[in-house]
């Protein structure tokens, strides 16, 4: 279904420095002593204490138990075990333009078992695999040639041919177990009060009372030998590694900890080389700390490992039973979740182990992205898939069908040759159930839950708002707890929240393609677009609320002549600045040309509209100037500078490029160039990191942030940053919506959730025929800070004749 929505991508208000700092901690030096004195250094980590200034006012978010994820979870991430193994699917072989070797694996499937037929892609390549979905359509078949060009390879050494041999099914899983194990080992250090050094640490042949109720509460007391599930590297036959361990599986991962006072302890050996070899070789560590809050703390550089990159400390406080978590992170492990709640203790138990299991999990995932991790992955992926290729070479035109080579990914067989090809086929499937069951049985096998932890409700929950809404809306914005939508042929209609009769606004001749529902402003703003009579229209909603509650006639698109912005005519797209304060500022696009307008006189929450003496507040705006681009620009974005004094930009997307434009000089920045022969531009979503100005750049399957920092009086300095990164959707958004801390992708039949920080992907609702109407933010923020926390989000949703409401609370 085409969308028309522009205000659901606009509708951001998500400010990300203050959130990222907080919660996920700044980078340090972190420095102590030995026991002996002598300084030790620890190189930099990422120290997450709830609040990274202890002694702030500053009063963060409300921790949300439903803020708990695993962040790609393996039930979305390893596509090929889960959608192509056993089943009957193409993988082709060729080379890039560099002679790279490359495979594609194409399958024809359901999405989630909700009958909507898709095709699912895998590109393996050395830099690591590409995953996308494509949308089947029975009257248009699709070419290998088209799936990679969606991949952005047009080019090759040698085009790809098909490989018939089904064992590649066995090598294909080899390179998709790359992307990091299913199961976890994790270090559990005991450490006294007072104790500084690790020796110290590690030399602890027992814990205590509380030590024990920890480890009771991360799992259960299994005896090693003979132990049958995930060892973790531990002796399961002559005791070598200790007698017994905690082991427990959570959300279908089987999770082993090395325990120090568990491991063999020698009394000769000080420095206790058994339980270093282990612990010392987890990626991460729990630290439990004994003392009150106010003992020596613990600090990396307490532990000689270079291998350990995360350390959560945890200390128990029995007065009041609760729980005290901190992290610390390697400053080259990515942003991670969920974000310590402030103050980071925990009274309900079950929650913090829920808390601390995927905090765990996820950070581990986190680091095996570093560039230590990552390119060690790479090289084994390169030459794994460099083997490969060397080992079909001499099949490349004794076993591949090269007459298939560019065809029709089909789900049904050739009709030549129909009975061999059958045959091969229940062969490739029968081989590949085999595979499957063997990688269950080895516990290898991605088979995490959807669900975390124990029952609970998501921070979406989806609901219906009317079963029965009989029109194709074309741009919608909520009006208090109503839904102002546009139809395509109805006109402009109120959908009340509780009686759900839709009363009509404006008739069929205001044919709406744009609007913004502005409460606190008393103010509508639309975009009616017919042909060269397109225009923009301001109205006062409390006018509009006064001729619904008088049942006067509906209006008409001549009695709205008043309330048209005469400079626009022929605008074909507007935008306006998200975080207005004082003055709210509109752009409106009228082919190559920008018109800037702001209102003269700004109105906040409770100035009656009869104070201006007029129902239409057309008088209250202004033309500030024009400017001239070299195309029309496809996508907008107000972003405001941090003085608003000649500094707000415009970013517009057009050709293969997004820009930067002045408002104040009207000159032109390149921002971003997209290299890709076909571009679907989709949105560009204003945010701010440590009160600085960045840009979420969003086109095709990528989603691409760029920090734009710092402002230098009119020129903005564009260059590369530590802090830019990108990540790809898995299936073509229509529209973005950010809702802080996620960002949701809008495709024609699901909504992919990540997570703003990292672009992780934490969950995938499937609604089929699916077209975004708005999206609302209610915010609670201080003017004086740069700071928004969301109070509520909404996305209303149109699936066949239904409208859906999904909430964040």
């Amino acid at each position: 279904m085409r969308l028309y929505c522009s205000s659901a991508s606009e509708d951001l208000g998500c400010r990300r420095g203050d959130f990222s700092r907080k919660h996920y901690g700044s980078v340090e030096l972190l420095i102590s002593s030995d026991a002996d004195g002598a300084i030790q250094r620890a190189g930099r980590f990422r120290v997450e204490n709830g609040s990274s200034d202890e002694t702030s006012d500053y009063t963060p978010g409300t921790w949300r138990r439903t803020d708990v994820h695993l962040e790609n979870p393996e039930y979305h991430t390893r596509w090929f075990f889960k959608y192509f193994l056993g089943k009957v699917h193409q993988n082709y072989v060729g080379t890039d333009a560099e002679k790279n070797p490359f495979y594609l694996s194409v399958v024809l499937s359901d999405q989630n078992n909700q009958r909507v037929p898709q095709y699912r892609a895998i590109l393996w390549r050395k830099a690591g695999t590409l995953k996308i979905s494509l949308p089947y359509s029975p009257t248009k078949t699709l070419s290998v040639k088209s799936i990679l060009s969606a991949m952005n390879m047009d080019r090759f050494e040698k085009g790809p041919r098909e490989i018939l041999n089904p064992e590649i099914q066995k090598d294909l899983l080899v390179l998709e177990e790359q992307e990091g194990s299913v199961n976890f080992k994790f270090g559990v250090l005991y450490a006294k009060d007072g104790q500084l050094t690790d020796d110290e640490m590690f030399s602890n042949e027992m814990g205590s009372e509380s030590f024990d109720k920890f480890l009771n509460l991360l799992g259960d007391t299994i005896t090693l030998q003979g132990w049958a599930g995930y060892r973790g590297g531990l002796d399961t036959k002559n005791d070598t590694t200790g007698i017994k361990s905690i082991y427990t599986v959570y959300q279908g991962h089987e999770l082993m900890f090395h325990v120090s006072t568990m491991l063999p302890y020698s009394k000769e050996n000080k420095q206790q080389v058994e339980r270093k070899r282990h612990i010392g070789n987890d990626i991460v560590t729990i630290v439990f700390q004994e003392g009150d809050d106010a003992s020596s703390s613990f600090k990396p550089s307490m532990i000689r490992s270079h291998f350990t990159h995360i350390f959560a400390l945890v200390r128990y406080n029995s007065q009041n039973d609760s729980y005290r978590l901190k992290i610390f992170s390697e400053e080259s492990v990515p942003l991670f979740g969920p974000p310590l709640p402030s103050p980071p203790v925990f009274t309900d138990h079950q929650e913090f182990r829920d808390f601390l299991l995927v905090k765990l999990i996820n950070g581990e995932k986190a680091t095996l992205e570093t560039p230590t991790f990552a390119q060690k992955r790479q090289r084994t992926l390169d030459m794994l898939i460099r083997s490969l290729y060397q080992d079909l070479m001499p099949d490349l035109h004794k076993n591949m069908l090269n007459r298939r080579s560019f065809s029709d990914v089909l789900p049904e067989s050739p009709k030549s040759a129909r009975k061999k090809e059958e045959a091969r086929q229940a062969e490739f499937v029968r081989i590949g159930q085999a595979l499957k069951l063997k990688t269950i049985v080895r516990g290898d096998a991605p088979t995490s839950l959807v669900t975390t932890g124990l029952c609970r409700k998501e921070p979406w929950e989806s609901q219906s708002f009317c079963s029965t809404f009989p029109y194709e809306i074309v741009c919608a914005d909520s009006w208090g707890q109503s839904l102002l939508a546009a139809t395509d042929t109805a006109g402009v209609m109120l959908l009340d929240g509780e009686t759900l009769l839709p009363v009509q606004v404006f008739d069929k001749t205001m044919v709406v393609k744009q609007m913004h529902v502005l409460e606190p402003q008393d103010l509508l703003i639309t975009r009616a677009d017919k042909g060269k009579d397109a225009r923009l229209y301001v109205f006062r909603l409390s006018t509009m609320k006064r001729g619904l509650e008088e049942r006067q006639l509906v209006r008409s698109k001549c009695d709205s002549r008043e309330n048209k912005l005469e400079k626009t005519k022929g605008c074909h797209l507007y935008s306006i600045n998200t975080h207005h304060g004082s003055e709210l500022r509109i752009v409106a696009a009228i082919r190559n040309k920008l018109l800037l307008i702001t209102r003269k006189h700004p109105r906040f929450e409770g100035f009656s509209a009869v104070a201006s003496g007029a129902d239409s507040p057309v008088e209250e705006f202004q033309y500030i100037r024009e400017i001239c681009l070299c195309d029309p620009p496809v996508v907008m974005a107000l972003v405001d500078g941090p003085t608003g004094e000649n500094d707000n930009m415009i970013c517009v997307a057009y050709k293969h490029q997004f820009d930067l434009i002045n408002e104040s000089t009207g000159d032109a920045y390149r921002l971003h160039h997209v290299d890709a022969n076909r571009v679907n531009f989709v949105a560009a979503i204003d945010v701010y990191e440590d009160g600085e100005a960045g840009l979420l750049l969003c086109y095709n399957y990528v989603c691409y942030y760029k920090k734009v920092c710092p402002f230098n009086g009119s020129t903005p300095m564009i260059q590369s940053n530590t802090s830019d990164f990108h990540f790809s959707w898995n299936q073509m958004p229509n529209a973005i919506v950010c809702a802080f801390p996620y960002i949701l992708a809008f495709t024609t039949d699901s909504i992919e959730i990540r997570l703003v920080v990292n672009g992780n992907l934490v969950y995938t609702a499937v609604v089929p025929e699916l077209q975004l109407s708005a999206s609302r933010v209610s915010m609670i923020g201080n003017i004086m800070f740069p700071c928004a926390v969301f109070d509520w989000q909404s996305a209303w949703l149109q699936s066949n004749n239904t409208l859906i409401i999904y909430t964040h609370r």
